[in-house]
């Protein structure tokens, strides 16, 4: 079994990988040749063809660069070779900037007319379509090209995160109560501390990995200010009423969304507060801590290898025939998945793709429950680009975000319940309705919480006030009071947890589609697992939509309405119900 990405799949190595670098060059050089001229029929046409083959060039070039720095981010070629294409694609953005002003001044019913006389621009007909509803935010020529020329520019905070997060932060070596020494990096402390029977030795695994970003503080905070003043900047120059709004706005998602999400999960505590007093009669802990979450009320098997993980996930996968189960294979098959940890490896899990090939998965596996859930999880991500690949065209192939996040946590439900449903042992049934309520707190509750530290983040800047780590972790520990109703004044580097998450740094206002996915994905799952009628088609339809349609209306078409709070109060009482399961088998 290869465990290792095959990547020759993409290019035989980097002198082809050059190769195809240069004529990129050339190619965008040649989009000046349509400049002017799109209010012209053939040109239009001739455009739409020249421009996605150009960027789906483009974006093999990126991919490939990225995964290769991804594996190795201590690697100073691959790191060069990623920047490289970097500042190619902030080329090709600056050469294209005249395309969207142009389109927008020949105008909405001209276009049409062209989509009526060509099959290929039909497959842009959703593109035009929010074109046109973005006008207003869409800048002249001019404006477009000096936004253009600062693409590369915000960039800057993701690299400098990057390299300081990963390339320059090392592995610890911590010295137990035993007199053991163990060395901790950040994809296996949280493996120590469900393991350490000793609350004093969590705490220093702990501290071992956070006390980066506390002895960083001042370098997170002014990277992430540099992020959140260029968004500022670009929502203003769009004419945004805030950062949030401008990136809601992209997916034509309503604002409510977002605050309703919020709200209802800080206003409905009292399982989280339910669920750690029984962590603590359990447990035996007085003095309840966050590094104290990882902690088995029971014990159970350690270890899952990587084939078990596979075979629970082909089993599970197998109650749901077809296309379905087809795709779960395709989507793990050898040479698509770098599973192990290594040195310099960039840390958590992905799965990224690219059109015409099959998509990649990166883990850094150690074993654990969690992880043969994050293996179902990305799993969930890759069958959802091969679903989506197969039916639409590229214009319409790449799905948002908002709803990536659908199809991975519906294979986590269809995961946990195979294992609860398969399980005789008592201890293990406990085990997995932790790993059931961990789940919602993981990508529910803490995902809520995150949006909010976003939310109020961005309002500094827009309201004038500076960003220091300081601010960034009163914020932070106001919501943890909220949400948890834990004092992080008695924890030492939990308040630097703003510096932890890279999606704040690299996608910002993105993990709240967490929470709302899996909202979503809870109800469409009991749809489908309860056998509803037409459900397993709406969400196969789903999948195979890919971004063809608003992600509010592709999940409302697949039964779920994310404008109102039902759906996230459904996931709170759901939560409540596993903790009275749970109290009852212990």
């Amino acid at each position: 079994m290869l465990k290792k990405w095959d990547l020759t799949t993409i290019f035989n190595s980097w002198n082809e990988w050059s190769d195809s670098f240069n004529e990129v060059k050339k190619q965008i050089q040649q989009l000046k040749n349509y400049e002017t001229k799109l209010g012209e029929f053939k040109s239009f046409d001739e455009y739409y063809t020249f421009n996605e083959n150009l960027f789906k060039e483009i974006r093999k070039l990126a991919v490939y660069a990225h995964m290769q720095n991804d594996l190795n981010t201590k690697d100073v070629h691959n790191d060069k070779k990623y920047k490289e294409i970097m500042m190619v694609y902030s080329d090709y953005t600056q050469a294209n900037a005249f395309s969207r002003p142009e389109k927008l001044s020949t105008g909405k019913d001209k276009i049409n007319k062209f989509l009526e006389k060509s099959k290929k621009l039909q497959e842009y007909k959703f593109e035009i379509e929010n074109l046109f509803r973005m006008q207003e935010h869409i800048l002249d020529k001019d404006k477009e090209s000096i936004i253009a020329n600062f693409s590369q520019s915000s960039n800057i905070a993701s690299n400098l995160y990057s390299g300081l997060a990963n390339a320059d932060n090392s592995s610890e070596m911590v010295t137990l109560s035993n007199g053991e020494e163990i060395e901790v990096t950040n994809s296996n402390y949280r493996k120590y501390l469900a393991e350490l029977k000793n609350q004093e030795d969590r705490f220093n695994v702990f501290k071992s990995v956070f006390s980066h970003y506390a002895n960083h503080k001042n370098t997170y905070a002014a990277i992430y200010d540099s992020r959140v003043q260029a968004d500022w900047a670009n929502a203003k120059s769009r004419n945004y009423s805030s950062s949030l709004e401008s990136y809601l706005f992209n997916d034509n998602v309503p604002k409510e969304v977002y605050l309703t999400l919020i709200n209802t999960t800080k206003q409905n505590n009292k399982p989280i507060k339910k669920y750690i007093e029984l962590r603590k009669k359990v447990l035996n802990i007085t003095d309840y801590r966050t590094y104290d979450r990882f902690l088995p009320l029971v014990k159970s098997k350690s270890n899952y290898s990587y084939e078990e993980a596979l075979k629970l996930f082909e089993k599970a996968a197998s109650k749901i025939p077809g296309e379905f189960n087809e795709y779960a294979k395709i989507a793990l098959q050898d040479g698509q998945v770098d599973v192990y940890e290594k040195p310099g490896k960039r840390t958590g899990a992905y799965s990224t793709s690219i059109y015409g090939y099959n998509p990649f998965i990166l883990l850094n596996y150690d074993n654990s429950l969690g992880d043969v859930l994050t293996v179902a999880h990305e799993a969930g991500h890759s069958m959802h680009t091969l679903f989506a690949s197969k039916a639409q065209p590229f214009a319409t192939a790449g799905y948002t975000i908002f709803v990536a996040e659908v199809a991975s946590t519906f294979n986590e439900h269809l995961l946990l319940d195979y294992l609860f449903d398969n399980l005789t042992d008592n201890n293990e049934k406990i085990v997995l309705l932790q790993q059931a309520i961990d789940d919602i707190l993981g990508t529910f509750y803490r995902q809520s919480l995150f949006a909010d530290y976003e939310y109020q983040a961005h309002k500094l800047v827009e309201e004038g006030n500076p960003i220091t780590y300081s601010a960034l972790s009163t914020i932070m520990k106001n919501l943890y009071r909220e949400y948890y109703d834990l004092d992080l004044e008695n924890e030492e580097v939990k308040e630097f947890v703003w510096a932890y998450i890279p999606h704040l740094f690299y996608t910002p206002f993105y993990v709240y589609k967490y929470a709302t996915s899996y909202a979503a994905s809870l109800k469409i799952y009991e749809d489908v697992k309860n056998g509803k009628q037409g459900a397993l088609d709406k969400y196969l339809g789903l999948l195979k939509s890919g971004g063809s349609e608003y992600p509010v209306d592709q999940v409302k078409k697949a039964g779920v309405d994310l404008t109102t709070k039902d759906p996230f109060v459904a996931v709170i009482n759901r939560l409540d119900e596993l903790i009275n399961k749970l109290q009852e088998v212990l």
